[in-house]
């Protein structure tokens, strides 16, 4: 068995800025100007910035551009190019002597950094966060000037969308010469028989002072309500120049552990003092929380066995592009709670901070994953949709000189996240033939779709053992309180090398049918689905065996990129589309991971053969009269009827577990659906849906009226309503957006897969009859108004308030 037993916490700094370097006072820097094209000395202290466009970071310029069908379908037609960043900090005079560091969550991608003409360095990966040390460079009580180039020439990079430019936070931090490094503290917990937590806290500090230091080095953890838990505190002495570790321990008698139903978090202060003189503090949220994988028992947290049932997903949100604030991940997090899902899968790369944040505050376990490909670049359409010959732009070429660095970078800024359960040191990079070859694919029968056979010219697969190995081992060397796992596409291959065997954990790609098989060829190999479609026997697989425990479906969100033929703007697998509503796939899902008693009826016309039986029943009830329509419950309950217009037309069936649905097929007739489900006979569940009318008003609710200054999100989602007040489903009038106040417009979504549509305005349509508003503050405080009009239909006006 592979046991883990560990306490994992977020670390955050001084500021009330939540952020993830871990030392010193932290500012957050907005406000930009940005050039899109390159420059011959962007970086020098004095360009000319009077016609740069004024730019708030984050920012993403790509979902700007106008797209065109000649740019790649795998980033949803969309341009990269090369940009420059360029903003001036001011550092006060006081400032002098202490430490100051940029640190940027996310550049995609290979950025490079100045300041004041001097320059600091690159980092090509886009999605792994990274700081410089500017203190011997900046001029306290002048003008000092950062400048930033960022080159996505190569959009055709990704077989996702990834967006371009300064897409995450950025911090200006100043510290103490004496400090605590970044990502430095650390921690791990031991229970005993009585369920009393030993913590084990870990500070790596640095003394960047020109003499020596004898530090005492504090720790103390105070519960979710306030009251003190523990303390303790060690002396360290550092030599200038020098970093060392702290060690300490903290006993908690009966900790209130972090869970999927209860994510209690205490918070540990963290302080190095000298000669009672505070050098640094550092406030950190803590998890308490057990893990154990086992090949024949599955999973458990906290002793429970359980099943992982999990959604992948990419970093967008639509009309955002890559730039997603917190309150947009967390309606989203929420709405996936809502339908069952317990665990995220970040797709294929390091996702902002904020993200996990959430995870952690809401109670969702996280596969975090570092790469999509290693040594050698997959295929990709560099223009159109199965248009040319394919090419290998892509982080491949980088891979050789930084992978072991981004992963070291991945680990060590998320390892205190109590969400995390597993690290994953990529994905489908065995796919046979792309690029990888092995004799064993001469052999017919082994349930891959890959380029058929043995390709000597290509790389062959034994070259992923290696390759494993040394990734696991920078995993295991920051952390050991969680399996390192990746996501297998060609396990047939794979299991002819030594890539499944570095692995603690292994995950299958659209592979079922090989887990009976691969459990008693592996009777210690612990599995799991990694990424699975959303059948129903891909989910029997997980549900029916013990040591099966979990799957992580594609996707739980519509994503940008990854497109088809033109005029298609992304992948739409999602159990929740862009515009954050949940489909009938998402509700189909919810029936099979919930136990509150739940059904949701759904239709589409009876006979469509091209239509799986468990996807594709929108909630509609606008046909032809007359029209033979099948009508489709989803429930966990054993039974469910069909009602029109209050009359009985549909008589109670069972529940089926070969279909996990139950349907009817009747003409169609207007008025109203309503399916009610029962439990050992008994009424618990019912839902209803009517055929909607012409639209009249818009309507809407706000998922907050009081906004943080600077930067706060308020989601607003708007529904065309009828004379009597039903959703009219069909209605597809256009929506202006007009913003007063102390706010702007950030965004408008309404989920279409259609790329030509322009979301870059204050306008857009509904869609079935929905749409979403995104309403951003500015820096000030005071009201926000927000106006929603459209022709023929009663406008609707929304209140906000921006508060400090």
């Amino acid at each position: 068995m592979f046991r883990i037993i560990a306490l994992l916490c977020m670390a955050i700094c001084l500021s009330s800025n939540l952020i993830g370097q871990g030392f010193g006072e932290s500012k957050a820097i907005h406000d930009w100007k940005f050039h899109l094209g390159d420059l011959q000395y962007g970086g020098r202290a004095m360009v000319d910035e009077s016609k740069w466009e004024d730019v708030r970071v984050p920012h993403d310029w790509t979902v700007r551009q106008v797209p065109s069908p000649s740019k790649a379908s795998a980033t949803g037609y969309l341009a990269g190019g090369i940009g420059w960043y360029r903003t001036h900090l001011e550092i006060p005079e006081s400032a002098e002597g202490r430490r100051h560091y940029l640190y940027f969550e996310g550049v995609y991608n290979k950025s490079e950094v100045f300041i004041n003409g001097t320059w600091l360095g690159k980092r090509p990966n886009g999605y792994v966060s990274f700081m410089y040390d500017i203190s011997e460079y900046v001029k306290p009580g002048e003008e000092n000037v950062v400048a930033v180039r960022v080159d996505h020439s190569d959009d055709a990079d990704s077989r996702w969308y990834t967006g371009s430019g300064i897409y995450r936070d950025v911090f200006l931090v100043s510290s103490d010469p004496v400090h605590f490094e970044q990502w430095g503290i650390t921690y791990g917990a031991e229970f005993d028989s009585e369920g009393a937590a030993a913590l084990t806290l870990g500070a790596e500090v640095r003394n960047d002072s020109e003499s020596d230091s004898e530090l005492e080095v504090t720790f103390e953890l105070f519960d979710a309500e306030g009251a003190l838990v523990g303390k303790t505190s060690g002396n360290l002495a550092l030599a200038s120049l020098e970093s060392g570790k702290s060690k300490q321990t903290i006993h908690v008698d009966s900790p209130s552990r972090w869970g999927v139903d209860s994510p209690y978090l205490y918070t540990l202060v963290s302080k190095i003092t000298e000669d009672g003189q505070v050098r640094d503090r550092a406030e950190t949220p803590v998890g308490i929380r057990s893990l154990d994988f086992d090949p024949n028992k599955g999973f458990a947290l906290n002793g429970k066995w359980m099943k992982i049932k999990g959604v992948c997903l990419h970093h967008d949100a639509g009309t955002l592009g890559a730039a997603v604030p917190k309150e947009v991940w967390r309606e989203r997090v929420l709405q996936l709670k809502e339908i069952g899902v317990n665990a995220i899968r970040m797709s294929h790369n390091p996702h902002a901070p904020d993200l996990y944040e959430v995870c952690d505050e809401e109670g969702v376990l996280v596969m975090d994953e570092g790469f999509d490909e290693w040594e050698y670049p997959k295929k990709k359409w560099l223009e159109g949709w199965n248009v040319g010959e394919p090419g290998f732009q892509g982080p491949a070429e980088f891979f050789r000189e930084w992978a072991e660095r981004d992963m070291e970078s991945l680990v060590k800024r998320d390892r205190n996240h109590p969400s995390i359960i597993m690290w994953s040191i990529g994905n489908e990079v065995d796919y046979p033939n792309d690029p990888y070859s092995h004799e064993v694919l001469d052999e017919a029968g082994i349930g891959q779709i890959h380029r058929s056979g043995f390709h000597e010219e290509q790389p062959h697969a034994d070259r992923l053992g290696g390759i494993a190995k040394r990734l696991a081992a920078v995993v295991r060397a920051n952390d050991m309180t969680r399996p390192v796992t990746a996501a297998l596409a060609g396990v047939v291959m794979s299991n002819e090398t030594e890539y499944p065997f570095a692995l603690d954990v292994a995950g299958y790609n659209y592979t079922e049918s090989r887990y009976e098989m691969d459990h008693k060829k592996y009777p210690d190999r612990v599995i799991y689905g990694s990424e699975n479609r959303h059948d129903l026997a891909a989910w029997k697989a997980v549900r029916d065996n013990d040591y099966i425990f979990g799957q992580f479906l594609w996707t739980g969100f519509d994503y940008l990129g990854e497109a088809g033929r033109w005029p298609s703007r992304g992948f739409g697998t999602g159990l929740i589309d862009q515009a954050n509503t949940i489909k009938g796939l998402g509700y189909f899902r919810k029936a099979l991971w919930t136990e509150e008693p739940m059904v949701y009826v759904g239709s589409y016309p009876a006979g469509d053969s091209s239509r799986p039986p468990y996807i594709g029943a929108p909630q509609l009830w606008n046909w032809e009269e007359g029209q033979e329509t099948r009508v489709v419950a989803y429930t966990n309950c054993d039974a469910a009827e069909l009602y029109l217009n209050g009359e009985l037309v549909g008589k109670r069936k069972d529940y089926d577990d070969d279909t996990a649905i139950i349907y009817w097929d009747i003409p169609f007739q207007a008025g109203s659906l309503e399916v009610r489900a029962f439990r050992d006979g008994e009424l618990v569940a019912s839902n209803k849906v009517a055929t909607g009318g012409a639209p009249v008003e818009i309507v809407g609710r706000v998922s907050s009226e009081t906004l943080s200054a600077n930067g706060g999100v308020a989601l607003v989602y708007l529904e065309a309503h009828d004379e009597d007040g039903l959703l009219a489903r069909l209605a597809d009038n256009m929506v202006r957006c007009q913003v007063t106040g102390a706010g702007k417009l950030l965004g408008l979504e309404n989920g279409s897969g259609d790329v030509t549509v322009d979301f870059t305005k204050n306008q857009l349509r509904f869609k079935n009859g929905r749409l979403l508003a995104y309403i951003q503050t500015t820096e000030e405080e005071g009201p926000i108004e927000v106006e929603f009009t459209s022709p023929y239909l009663s406008a609707l006006s929304v209140s906000l308030k921006s508060v400090r």
